[in-house]
């Protein structure tokens, strides 16, 4: 598995990049943003450390950018390569702000070693599940709900023939609804299908993602799909299906 760190604390970058290696990791250091973004642009990767503060260019730039190359075939590492952060930055602004430009995980500084490795590992045997749903005209992976439809083989989403710009996380998130879709879901369960015990963020993040999810699927004067069931959880589908739950 190979990984780019870009960290521009040279130190912490150095240590980072032994220990990792030492786990058995192939590991490339970059120590600022615009290095990175060149990394990126040249090699492939399987995951990327990315510091949030940078030079030259920000690991939310280098992120946002990242994601903008899904299906295209300019870049050489996958558009939804993962993206663990480094970050000092811990409130929910700055967080919703990371995971809409398509963040996997964060991890706070000063952080243990230890967990630093978990998540690692958690994001690199990570993948999405195998969805065995034909659509009868075609021979695609499909998940639909009235005029959304998810192709499960290239990870791409749209409504009414509008590709939506969906991060990782969103695009498990739907996937989620998806297949459970016309049910009540917990939070809890929606918690435990984005994020392992071992990777789980330090703070619920999920009404964030829901919340990020919902503003792209949803496009003025497009039905609601996402429902919110104050105190029980959430129900996706088309509001004249919703039953009394």
């Amino acid at each position: 598995m190979k990984i780019l760190l870009v960290e521009d604390e040279r130190q912490l970058a150095d240590s980072l990049a032994h220990v990792l290696k030492k786990e058995g990791y192939q590991v490339e250091i970059a120590y600022d943003g615009e290095q990175g973004w060149s990394f990126v642009l040249d090699d492939s990767f399987d995951l990327l450390i990315l510091d949030w503060m940078l030079p030259y260019r920000t690991g939310l730039s280098i992120c946002e950018s990242l994601r903008d190359f899904k299906g295209t075939n300019l870049a050489k590492t996958e558009a939804d390569t993962p993206v663990l952060f480094l970050t000092a930055k811990d409130t929910l602004d700055d967080r919703v702000l990371g995971l809409d430009a398509g963040a996997d995980d964060y991890l706070m500084k000063p952080f243990e070693l230890r967990e630093l490795l978990a998540r690692v590992r958690a994001l690199l045997r990570r993948g999405s599940p195998k969805v065995e749903i034909l659509r009868e005209e075609t021979d695609k992976k499909l998940l639909t709900m009235d005029d959304l439809e998810l192709d499960m083989d290239s990870k791409l989403a749209y409504r009414q023939g509008r590709l939506l710009k969906l991060s990782e996380k969103e695009i498990r998130l739907l996937e989620f609804f998806l297949l459970h879709s016309n049910q009540l879901v917990t939070q809890e369960q929606i918690y435990h299908h984005l994020w392992s015990e071992e990777q789980a963020p330090s703070s619920n993040v999920v009404a964030a993602v829901i919340r990020l999810l919902r503003r792209k699927i949803e496009m003025k004067g497009e039905k609601a799909l996402i429902h919110t069931i104050y105190g029980k959880g959430y129900w996706f589908g088309v509001q004249e299906n919703l039953k009394e739950v």
